[in-house]
């Protein structure tokens, strides 16, 4: 059986290996390329929005409710000429704060590869006070 790998510039995993990490992960990942083109999703235990792979080569404009539509197209328009780098929201959403983070993505060079939004339900993480240490 052939190993797949992915080469980074720290180190390498399995095909396998990236999508486990990504779906280990207590966020939903949703990646949208550089022509507003969703392209990737994680597959997280408890993913908030649901999502199929049906929404997978749709542009993104397609996936928010119309009243939104004009926030998304200047998040990724500012994205894209480069005066924006992150926007964040944060919502109730079925009794939980649920904090949506989108993050351009750009190469080394800084040329714009496309948007990563962030998900993740914080309403434990606000309840967080004082320490809890390994030892």
């Amino acid at each position: 059986m052939e190993r797949k790998e992915v080469s980074f510039e720290t180190g390498s995993l399995t095909v396998e290996e990236v999508e486990a990490v990504l779906n280990t992960l207590p966020v939903d990942l949703t990646f949208v390329d550089s022509s507003d083109t969703v392209r990737y999703f994680s597959r997280s235990k408890e993913r908030i929005f649901p999502r199929t792979k049906a929404v997978i080569g749709r542009k993104v404009q397609q996936c928010h409710p119309q009243k939104s539509l004009h926030v998304v197209n200047r998040i990724l328009e500012e994205f894209k000429n480069g005066s924006r780098d992150v926007a964040e929201f944060w919502i109730n959403h079925h009794g939980r704060l649920v904090y949506i983070r989108y993050f351009a993505v750009r190469d080394g060079q800084g040329k714009y590869l496309g948007c990563l939004e962030v998900t993740q339900d914080i309403t434990d993480l606000k309840k967080i006070e004082g320490e809890k240490r390994l030892l």
